[in-house]
C-alpha cells in the first residue's frame, strides 16, 4: 500500500481527480454498508470481533462543512452538503487484517437511528441505480476528514513549501511523510499552518485505491450523531474473517 500512495502522492497537490457513482452494492442503506455497528460497539465487543481502535484525536471543525476526501490527491473536493455545529470532534479508526477498515467522526453520543448515504452538492441519491453508490475516489492511499476552510490552509502551506523550492514540483507528501511515519504510516493529525485553527485526520484507506462511500448516522430527530467512512475491508463489523474481495 505504502509503495501506491507514494506513487500516486507523486502527483502535483492540486491535481483534481473526477468524481463519479461506481459500482458497488445496491443503493439500500441498509445495504449499502454492513458495518454502521462499528460505532455503537463498545471496546470489549469490538475486541471480541478481532477489531482494534485508534483514537486519534479531535479535528478542529471551523465553519462545520466536513470535506471527506483523499487529502494528497483531491483537496479541493466539494464539502458534504450537510453541515454540523461549528466545534472540535473525535475521530476514531478501526482496524482489521492490518488495515483500516473505517473511519468516524463523532458528533454526538447515542446509537444512530438510521443511516443516510453522505452527497456533495450536485449528487442525488435518486439517480443511483441499483448497481451503484456514491464514493470518495481515493488515488493516493489516504482518506480524511477536515473542514472545508482548512483546505485555505493547506493551500497557504502549499504555496510556503512552493516558495522554499521554486524549482520543484510541490509535492504535499513530502509535507506529512514524517509524521505519517511517527505513526507508523497508518495516520497523522495534521495541522497545515502552525498556530491556526484547522487540521485534517489523515489516515490508510483500507485497500488503497478506490472508492469508498461517507454515511450519516443520524438520530430520530434527524441530528447527525457520527460519520463513518466504510472502506470495505470487514463485513458485518467483524474482524475474525476476511471477506472475500475482488
Amino acid at each position: 500500500m505504502r509503495d501506491r500512495m507514494m506513487k500516486a502522492a507523486g502527483a502535483v497537490f492540486c491535481a483534481t481527480v473526477a468524481f463519479m457513482p461506481v459500482s458497488a452494492l445496491a443503493f439500500d442503506v441498509s445495504k449499502a454498508s454492513s458495518n454502521f455497528d462499528l460505532v455503537s460497539l463498545d471496546n470489549t465487543e469490538l475486541s471480541a470481533r478481532s477489531i482494534k481502535t485508534v483514537d486519534m484525536g479531535n479535528v478542529e471543525l471551523t465553519s462545520g462543512h466536513i470535506v471527506a476526501a483523499d487529502p494528497l490527491a483531491q483537496p479541493d473536493r466539494s464539502a458534504l452538503s450537510k453541515t454540523v455545529p461549528v466545534g472540535e470532534y473525535p475521530v476514531r479508526l478501526y482496524e482489521a487484517f492490518g488495515r483500516v477498515a473505517a473511519a468516524s467522526m463523532r458528533f454526538a453520543e447515542g446509537k444512530p437511528d438510521h443511516w443516510e448515504l453522505a452527497t456533495v452538492p450536485g449528487q442525488d441519491v435518486g439517480t443511483l441505480k441499483d448497481d451503484e453508490i456514491f464514493g470518495y475516489p481515493v488515488d493516493a492511499g489516504l482518506g480524511s476528514y477536515m473542514d472545508a476552510d482548512t483546505l485555505d490552509l493547506i493551500g497557504e502551506r502549499e504555496q510556503q513549501v512552493q516558495a522554499a523550492k521554486p524549482d520543484s514540483d510541490v509535492n504535499y507528501y513530502d509535507v506529512v511523510a514524517s509524521e505519517l511515519d511517527a505513526n507508523k504510516g497508518v495516520y497523522d493529525l495534521h495541522r497545515p499552518i502552525a498556530g491556526k485553527k484547522g487540521n485534517v485526520a489523515m489516515f490508510w484507506s483500507g485497500w488503497g485505491d478506490g472508492s469508498y462511500p461517507v454515511f450519516w448516522g443520524m438520530d430520530k430527530n434527524e441530528h447527525p450523531l457520527v460519520l463513518l467512512t466504510d472502506f470495505q475491508v470487514v463485513e458485518n463489523a467483524d474482524g475474525r474473517r476476511e471477506p472475500n474481495h475482488q
